[in-house]
């Protein structure tokens, strides 16, 4: 069975010195490719230099809501340059997004809703970071038609905001939460959505599954929530894993077969 993660901070500081162990036995379990976002323009470099070391890793880049008070407006020109001169494993603009419980929201939406007119105008897919901002985020996709493919990832809203967004065209991104059992609604969500709406990420080295101590998550965890995901559903762990493949594949615009080396 072949597996992508979706969305892995494969950059971060945790998996130095580490990197390639953590692919290889990754691969073991099944992992084939994952693709890390990009948060912020200082980062942006160390994010296609380490997609660019090893095959199967792709990359997004974006300007995460966090961070939008550390950017300028050259900033998003520096990001619209990166698509239009756009590198073969450069797949998506994100993170980008809203996000209730850090900054405000005031600050953060011309910055989200500038990457979406990036993604239309360069017709690339969009990976948002939203955290109970998911009615703000359905308005503005609305608001900007955006037509495009998104991966709302993280995902930790209601079944009906969850039917609202796939009902716009987007990916539910399925991470950690759904191994603990405490985190009730979001279940309630995974096991009634639509099986082509739902893509499998780690998010790694956050959103630990359960059991894994806070920080130190990792792709090789992808096939525990594979698991997780299946038992909540009540189906078959091989069936479902296919159909994952084939929405990862159809959100990253990849072929039947997945994404060429490069």
């Amino acid at each position: 069975m072949r597996l992508i993660d979706a969305h892995c901070h494969f950059d971060f500081p945790f998996f130095d010195q580490r990197r390639r162990s953590v692919l290889e036995e990754a691969r073991t379990l099944g992992l084939s490719h994952l693709v890390i976002p990009g948060v912020r323009r200082p980062d942006w470099a160390r994010v296609s230099r380490v997609a660019s070391e090893y095959d199967g890793v792709y990359y997004c880049l974006g300007i995460h809501p966090w961070f939008v008070d550390e950017h300028v407006t050259d900033d998003l020109h520096a990001l619209e340059q990166c698509f239009r001169n756009r590198p073969d494993r450069l797949v998506a603009l994100g993170e980008c997004g809203l996000d209730r419980c850090h900054g405000t929201l005031a600050q953060q939406y011309p910055w989200f809703e500038a990457q979406i007119d990036i993604a239309a105008r360069f017709h690339v897919p969009l990976v948002i970071h939203s955290v109970r901002t998911h009615d703000e985020v359905i308005e503005v996709l609305k608001r900007k038609q955006f037509g495009g493919r998104v991966l709302v990832h993280g995902f930790s809203g209601s079944y009906q905001q969850a039917c609202k967004l796939v009902d716009l065209g987007c990916f539910i991104g399925v991470g950690g939460i759904v191994t603990m059992d405490r985190a009730k609604k979001s279940l309630d969500t995974m096991a009634r959505l639509p099986v082509d709406s739902l893509v499998l990420e780690t998010d790694a080295p956050d959103m630990a599954p359960q059991g894994v101590a806070a920080g130190e998550n990792s792709p090789i965890y992808l096939p525990r929530i594979l698991a997780a995901l299946a038992e909540l559903r009540g189906t078959d762990t091989e069936d479902l894993g296919r159909a994952l493949l084939c929405n990862v594949q159809r959100l990253y615009g990849w072929d039947e077969i997945g994404p060429s080396e490069r």
